[in-house]
Parts: C-alpha cells; structure tokens; sequence
C-alpha cells in the first residue's frame, strides 16, 4: 500500500506537469483568487486581516494533493506575487513537491495558502527554489478575523501557512516541502521564460488575464 500511494503521487505529479496549458494557468489564477475570498470570507477560520496585510508574498496552491500510509507525498502547481513599488507583481507560476513522516493515513486535496512574511522569506522565494522548514522557517498562521496580534509570528515566522481540507486526513504538514518555479507554466503565460526573479520584482509586465487575481489581493492585502 505504501509503495502504490508513493507511486500515485509520482504519477500525478508527472502528469500535471505535462499537461500545462495557457488555459490550465489562466484557470489557476482563478481558483487562486477564488480561494482567497473563501478563506477570507470565513469568519471564524479566515486569515486575520492583520496579518494578510502585511505579507511581502502570498502564493496559493489550488487543490494540492496529499497522500499518506505512513509515509506521505505532496504535488501541487500554484501562483505567488509579491509587493513592488509599482503594486502588485505579475503572477509566478511554481510547484510545490515534498513529503513528511508521522502517523498519516488516507488521501487529501488541499487548497493551501502560504504568506511569506519578512524581507528574508522574500528573499528565499526571489531564489525560485527554496525548501520550507530549512531554508525558510515555516509555521501554521493564525486563524480567526481577531487572532491575537501579539503572537511571535511577527518576529520569526518567515512561512505562514493555511488550509482548507476537503475529505479526512491526518497529520498535514508542508515542512520538508520544496518550493520552485514551474518553468513550463512559465512559458505557457508569458509566451517566454522569465526568471522568478524578474516577475516577482515587478520586472515584467502582468498579462490582463491577472487582473481578477491582482484585484483580489489589493482587496484583501492592500497595495
């Protein structure tokens, strides 16, 4: 059973990459917003404002899938922008790969939201490839429109984390995650590739398809 969900989620993985799609990116940029008003609309399990105010990044992976006996395998494609001088950034498409050891049975789709919070967190996204929980501290991000502010995430949280979990699963866990430009996606959006770098400074202009996802973090985080 271990070595068949292992493969499964190799399987998914494999396949998702393959079938990029302009159309796959476009309808990613969709969810992702979507997701973000979901989250934020929750009264009581919503991302505080005050918090979602002040991420330098927010990155959304729609419906990431996890799976789990024991060992557990994650795959995810999302899309991340940062804060610029000019606004918003244009959307970076990335995948996020990686799996945890503890006591997990069963399978999962996940819509994961993840805020990088300080200039160094920035800094490792900016790289195009990081790994949470070891290049970039990674911690569950509080919940409810009126969590307590006072919390030590301000200080050393880089990473904050959110889900919303369809189906039973225990044991979720993003640390040990890899997080890298999905180069392909890339392509497919920009009609070339450009660094991760250079879209998340704001050094590329952002294609009009972006604008329900631009719309919906200057709603929610500000400009």
């Amino acid at each position: 059973m271990k070595k068949i969900l292992i493969a499964l989620v190799v399987l998914l993985a494999s396949t998702a990459s393959m079938a990029s799609s302009r159309e796959d990116d476009i309808e990613r940029l969709q969810s992702g917003a979507t997701v973000i008003r979901e989250i934020m609309a929750a009264p009581d399990s919503g991302i505080p404002d005050d918090v979602f105010s002040k991420a330098k990044c927010v990155a959304v992976i729609p419906n990431m899938f996890k799976a789990a006996f024991g060992f557990g395998g994650a795959y995810g494609k999302g899309v991340a922008s940062c804060r610029t001088e000019k606004g918003w950034s244009g959307p970076a498409f990335f995948s996020l790969k990686g799996g945890s050891f503890g006591l997990q049975i069963g399978g999962q789709a996940a819509d994961i939201v993840m805020l990088i919070m300080n200039d160094e967190g920035m800094n490792k996204l900016l790289a195009s490839k990081f790994k949470l929980g070891t290049d970039a501290s990674v911690a569950a991000g509080p919940v409810g429109r009126h969590a307590d502010a006072s919390t030590d995430w301000k200080m050393r949280a880089q990473v904050l984390t959110y889900s919303r979990t369809r189906g039973a699963f225990i044991g979720i866990s993003l640390n040990g995650a890899v997080v890298s430009q999905h180069q392909e996606d890339t392509r497919e959006f920009y009609g070339r590739m450009v660094p991760f770098n250079t879209i998340l400074r704001g050094n590329v202009g952002s294609p009009k398809e972006a604008v329900v996802w631009h719309n919906t973090l200057v709603k929610y985080a500000g400009t």
